[in-house]
């Protein structure tokens, strides 16, 4: 073999400021934007983003040379710098500090896909997994 070959994936989830319900509808789509445009700033491939108003979940595919907690940092940071200043300049918007990260096997990819795309039904019935959530530990 003459290129390296990786098949990494991992499954983020990260939460507002004292998870506040910071996420709303009208500025959502812009917030995973910009967390989609800095993953492939990076070299990762997204697989599929979503979450609620106080958190977010990302699956993404990343190369071997990107740390994910480099991958954190600059997601978090680009897309609150971005909706603080341009987005809504006038508001509040912050991440709390941590994130969970989940090593995902390739054939696990649509499963996980398809919970993170289903956030807001999962939370109104209540049928979370808790092992895909941001672990009570990591809330502060």
């Amino acid at each position: 073999m003459r290129r390296n070959f990786t098949q990494l994936y991992v499954h983020l989830v990260w939460a507002t400021w004292d998870r506040l319900p910071l996420i709303t509808p009208n500025i959502k789509e812009q917030i995973y934007n910009v967390i989609s445009y800095e993953c492939k700033q990076l070299g990762c491939s997204v697989v599929t983003i979503g979450g609620i108003e106080d958190h977010v979940h990302l699956l993404t595919g990343f190369p071997a040379n990107v740390a994910i907690s480099e991958l954190v940092k600059q997601i978090k940071g680009s897309s609150s710098h971005c909706v603080t200043n341009q987005i809504q300049p006038n508001e509040f918007f912050k991440w709390q500090g941590g994130y969970a990260a989940f090593s995902v096997n390739h054939q696990n990819l649509g499963a996980i896909a398809t919970y993170i795309q289903n956030q807001t039904t999962h939370h109104q019935q209540q049928t979370l997994i808790p092992n895909w959530e941001i672990p009570t530990h990591t809330l502060s």
